[in-house]
């Protein structure tokens, strides 16, 4: 019988460190949450990217992304659009959280401060070039003569709609050779649309801007009674116009075995370039980074391997988290941990900087805490035992009489035995079993006390 009442002894009461412990638990817990949701939330499974016309390169890019960050559970939420402009104005008003933008989009881009910059617009690198494509329609041998931008006066020319981009960029084109809008016949046409009036030969021709994956570009190229408008001059463009590079379209890279095209071509290109709101989540940033390397790093027809995404060819500041991607490549748990999982990880050094900001203080406040709540179970009983010995010192000061002072005798010793009673049953660790022993020494002194009481 006695063993087991001895293993209910122990040298620390689990029950009350957990008790004086709670509050530090408590602030530690608060701490946490709040240094995990507020100071650096999680990153949102939905994002919203702005693409562009149907049958475009934006929109086919748009579904690459949209696959690939689905592996992560990451939503990525198309919005089709009119092109680059459009795109521009759905981040400036907040319909968009990422987007396809067009070097030279923005205005004020060569002077100073850009319309991206004063809106709060951050570039995560440029993609790929899109080459401005011109293309006519052959009549009677006529085009053959077309070699010069100032020779498409008096042709019906559909640019597409302003929210594209393209109309914006072709006019800064033609008047850097000296050409007024008002001396074309100019239409606003999507591109599928004015692609089929362009076959019906109800306009001359028709351009657009974009990467060569685009299947109407696809389709054009191989065309017949369709010409290339090759820019001899391109060199020179990108002079004039610093947001566009020279690229070339080699003989034969459609197809070699029918030699489409016949001949190279000079063309002029602005960069794909995808934005964002600068208030992407950083996490968000590296994905769609790490996404763009997958996607467009190998090589086509006008880049090398490696090429892009890039930091370069963009007059749009490159965010922070951006540009350390490209600098340092991953993040270094997301080189080996799911996308979750190493953000979990990597948002727990705020939760580290909360626990050792709150632990070490208060873990010098558990300790004193926990000693107080095991001895109060002792000190308090010697509150009892005073009022046992003012009784005494009452009844010996103001009662002569032998029968009252034995009825205040027998009446104290009754109530020391029900406070040695309850002492007895305190559950107190062994390592403080000595403040116990000496209640109960101080018990039986007191009682000692109250049995000498005698008569007068």
């Amino acid at each position: 019988m006695k063993r087991p009442a001895l293993r209910k002894f122990s040298l620390v009461s689990l029950r009350d460190l957990l008790v004086a412990s709670a509050p530090t638990i408590l602030l530690v817990a608060i701490a946490c949450v709040v240094a995990y949701w507020v100071v650096d939330p999680a990153p949102p499974r939905r994002v919203v990217l702005a693409t562009g016309q149907e049958n475009s390169a934006y929109a086919e890019f748009g579904r690459k992304y949209a696959a690939r960050l689905a592996r992560e559970d990451i939503r990525v939420e198309l919005q089709p659009s009119l092109g680059s402009q459009d795109n521009l104005q759905r981040l400036i008003d907040g319909k968009a959280d990422i987007a396809f933008v067009q070097s030279g989009s923005t205005s004020d881009a060569q002077s100073g401060e850009s319309e991206a910059e004063r809106h709060g617009l951050v570039s995560l690198g440029s993609l790929f070039t899109e080459p401005v494509w011109l293309f006519l329609r052959q009549r009677d041998g006529k085009d053959g003569k077309v070699s010069s931008l100032t020779q498409l006066k008096g042709l019906r020319i559909n640019l597409g709609p302003e929210g594209t981009g393209v109309p914006k960029l072709f006019r800064q084109v033609l008047a850097a050779n000296g050409v007024e809008p008002g001396q074309l016949a100019i239409s606003s046409m999507e591109n599928t649309p004015a692609t089929m009036a362009l076959l019906d030969g109800r306009i001359d021709g028709l351009v657009f801007s974009s990467a060569p994956e685009a299947p109407l570009v696809q389709m054009l190229l191989q065309t017949p009674g369709i010409r290339l408008f090759d820019f001899r001059q391109a060199e020179a463009y990108t002079r004039r116009l610093p947001f566009l590079t020279h690229v070339v379209l080699p003989r034969g890279i459609v197809d070699l075995g029918r030699d489409i095209p016949a001949q190279d071509f000079h063309l002029i290109a602005p960069t794909a370039t995808l934005v964002a709101r600068e208030d992407l989540h950083p996490a968000l940033v590296d994905l769609f980074v790490n996404a763009a390397t997958a996607i467009h790093g190998g090589t086509g027809w006008f880049q090398q391997q490696g090429q892009f995404p890039s930091p370069r060819y963009t007059e749009i500041p490159v965010s922070k988290e951006a540009a350390k991607y490209y600098r340092d490549g991953p993040p270094f748990l997301q080189r080996y941990l799911s996308f979750w999982l190493a953000n979990l990880f990597d948002r727990l050094w705020v939760v580290a900087v909360a626990l050792a900001a709150l632990i070490i203080p208060l873990s010098k406040i558990v300790p004193p805490l926990y000693v107080w709540r095991i001895r109060s179970r002792v000190y308090r009983w010697y509150g009892q035992l005073r009022a046992v010995e003012q009784e005494l010192e009452k009844a010996l000061e103001t009662s002569a009489d032998p029968k009252r002072r034995e009825a205040v005798r027998a009446d104290l010793l009754h109530r020391l035995d029900d406070i040695e009673r309850r002492v007895n049953h305190i559950s107190i660790p062994l390592s403080y079993a000595d403040a116990l022993y000496g209640l109960r020494s101080h018990i039986n002194f007191v009682r000692q006390r109250v049995q000498d009481i005698q008569a007068p």
